[in-house]
């Protein structure tokens, strides 16, 4: 696109006031919920998914964040490609089900590459970046129409890509997203690294950021609240710099002993004895922080839509069936009733 057409979309987009979260003269809700994972057990459409999404809800949630896949077989791969993994009718049925148990969506696209991370994905040259950004556009399109067509409230165009998100091609990838989906876009910066180095937050509606810095110790509660101010504070710059919303897409820890040391390590990463409690107990201080940072998104990583998961023996992120299950429900409920801006 020509850059003065590409200056005047984004003055008008920025003029029109972009969110549709937030009716004319009132304050956009806060979003509380989780990011939610399809188990194949449990498919979008199925009454066990359905069943998981009402048990969401029960917790005072009011959103849900739906993680369709693309796939790239190396981190300089230019041919990424829509997953199989959540292809895009089951997306469909799944929007559905979570409107059906009352919850605003989210279209969350992730980047998979297996044995390792998105942060890695970078080109080797010029020529290759052109292919993927082609690619990742045209596949982000595909699901900018879907979710537009659903009624999607929010479409995140990418999810921690820290190494593409110089790029000058995101607001060529912007202005398509724009032109296809009518509600709240965003990214998910990997952090507030990431978050202070992307150079098109102007061009969207909220800075969302992930949030897994180290906490410390597992008993030293002061150091994690402090972990998690500073984190905040630090993404809020950012935000503040172009007066956007911060939001924080995905917060956490692993139900397991010695996870605040590295909260972002998976259980495929290191066996360790289960420990509920200290999941509980940081995800109850992370809602304490967020609260305190007055942010427009909490969104816990993470939910499956298999109802049965986790549990007591469990070592993963999930937080159901766990004692941070009933943290959630605590805390969301209570915020429904004492927090402004709460639907």
């Amino acid at each position: 696109m020509h850059e003065l057409a590409r200056r005047a979309f984004f003055a008008g987009a920025l003029s029109f006031g972009v969110s549709t979260l937030a009716r004319a003269g009132s304050p956009a809700p806060v979003l509380r919920g989780a990011n939610l994972v399809e188990t194949p057990n449990a498919p979008f459409g199925s009454e066990a998914a359905a069943v998981s999404l009402r048990r969401l809800a029960a917790t005072g949630a009011n959103c849900v964040a739906i993680i369709p896949f693309l796939w790239q077989s190396a981190p300089d791969s230019p041919g990424i490609v829509l997953g199989n993994a959540v292809p895009l009718d089951r997306l469909r049925l799944g929007l559905a089900q979570a409107r059906a148990a009352g919850l605003r969506t989210i279209v969350k696209p992730h980047v998979w590459i297996a044995g390792h991370w998105a942060g890695e994905v970078a080109m080797r040259d010029p020529a290759d970046w052109r292919r993927w950004f082609a690619a990742y556009s045209a596949h982000l399109g595909e699901l900018a129409t879907l979710a537009g067509g659903e009624g999607a409230d929010v479409l995140m165009i990418g999810t921690e890509l820290a190494q593409t998100s110089h790029h000058p091609a995101w607001l060529d990838v912007i202005v398509r997203a724009r032109s296809l989906f009518p509600g709240t876009l965003s990214y998910t910066a990997h952090g507030p690294d990431e978050a202070g180095r992307v150079p098109f937050w102007a061009a969207l509606d909220a800075v969302s950021v992930s949030l897994y810095p180290v906490l410390g110790e597992g008993g030293d509660r002061p150091a994690w609240h402090h972990a998690m101010a500073a984190a905040l504070q630090r993404s809020q710059v950012a935000a503040h710099k172009v007066q956007k919303p911060l939001w924080i897409a995905e917060f956490g820890l692993r139900s397991a002993r010695g996870a605040t040391l590295r909260p972002w390590e998976s259980a495929e990463e290191r066996v360790a004895a289960p420990d509920g409690p200290l999941q509980a107990a940081v995800i109850e201080a992370w809602l304490e922080e967020a609260r305190r940072a007055g942010v427009g998104a909490e969104l816990v990583w993470r939910w499956f839509t298999d109802p049965a998961a986790g549990g007591s023996g469990d070592t993963d992120f999930t937080v159901q069936n766990k004692p941070a299950e009933a943290v959630l429900r605590r805390c969301w409920l209570r915020a429904l009733f004492d927090r402004p801006g709460s639907p």
